[in-house]
């Protein structure tokens, strides 16, 4: 059995909550979270268990932790990263890492240093459309891709109480709370590098964000792959829209839904197929996929997925992106970060 110490009952932490819970091969230890009242609804929602105000507070009080899982916000981290790599615990932490990638790469520096496994919780690597997708290319029924539009447009009411608020006031809050996501499931998916990224960041006049909810982006890879992505938190209509439409040799990928509905066809094919997915329950199933591939890293020795070190070439696209912005000219990868790889 795994005995994993969570830390940060907020939104994402309570999925997280329901996730460790339902492993069969992990042990849901103790709780952290500086608010008493978080700590409350979690004994109360997922079971009583001892309750801590700080995760210090939790390592000091426990013997026998052999994992964190960490959801708290994604500033000041340090001190946490390091008191863990003191006990030699596996590290389970939400995406981003950081809002910063020197201090990303700190942290990942930390836990390979103390020789212990960081790894960061893309859950939407683990959506059943993303793997069907992902598999779609590698048979190569449509060919082989070489350019693509991703569009994500949603009302982010980021007053709302199912909802972290913190990204109201944080600088770019649709690149590393979102678009963090949509960079890394290109990687992912495409199996390509980014090399190049030109970038315009803004904030619409309505914007309830006090920094850049909009992104447009033209971002080419290695293997010749380029992609037109646009995001917005501040779409002016509360029914979302979303299109991931992959061009290739041979015809065409579309995901019409960021949890599903995914179709191909050929270039004469006078329809769409769609392509059959796995059930889902939202934030659900994919974090457990997530979990699963977590606990058979640390009790079996399986392959560590989504690492610390890999996740730094997503936030150097996040980099690149700003500084694109903000010089108004085309930015290299290598030029922001000569060595995130590896």
């Amino acid at each position: 059995m795994l005995k994993v110490l969570l830390a940060g009952l907020g939104v994402r932490g309570r999925h997280w909550a329901q996730v460790i819970q339902r492993n069969a091969r992990a042990d849901l230890l103790a709780y952290a979270d500086p608010d008493a009242r978080a700590r409350g609804r979690a004994c109360a929602e997922f079971g009583e268990r001892p309750a801590f105000a700080s995760v210090d507070g939790a390592l000091n009080s426990l013997d026998d932790v052999d994992a964190l899982v960490l959801a708290n916000p994604p500033m000041g981290r340090e001190r946490i990263v390091r008191a863990a790599a003191d006990r030699g615990l596996h590290l389970l932490i939400e995406k981003p890492l950081a809002l910063d990638l020197d201090e990303a790469r700190r942290l990942v520096g930390i836990a390979e240093s103390a020789g212990i496994s960081l790894m960061v919780g893309l859950n939407f690597r683990y959506l059943g459309v993303t793997k069907a997708l992902k598999g779609l290319l590698r048979d190569e029924r449509v060919g082989n891709p070489a350019f693509a539009r991703f569009t994500y447009e949603r009302w982010r009411d980021g007053g709302r109480g199912d909802l972290n608020d913190y990204p109201l006031t944080m600088r770019h809050p649709m690149l590393w709370e979102q678009s963090i996501h949509h960079f890394d499931l290109m990687r992912y998916v495409y199996e390509q590098e980014p090399v190049r990224i030109s970038c315009r960041a803004w904030n619409p006049g309505w914007s309830m964000y006090a920094r850049e909810s909009n992104v447009a982006a033209l971002i080419e890879f290695d293997g010749g792959m380029v992609v037109n992505y646009q995001g917005t938190w501040q779409g002016n209509w509360a029914v979302p829209g979303f299109e991931w439409r992959s061009e290739c040799s041979e015809g065409i990928i579309t995901q019409r839904d960021q949890f599903g509905e995914l179709y191909y066809a050929l270039r004469d094919d006078e329809k769409l197929t769609q392509v059959s997915l796995p059930p889902h329950e939202r934030w659900i199933t994919e974090t457990r996929g997530l979990f699963d591939s977590f606990v058979k890293h640390a009790l079996d020795g399986a392959a560590l997925e989504c690492s610390g070190r890999d996740h730094l070439m997503s936030l150097a696209m996040l980099e690149a992106c700003i500084r694109s912005s903000e010089e108004k000219s085309a930015v290299d990868i290598t030029g922001v970060s000569p060595a995130t790889s590896g």
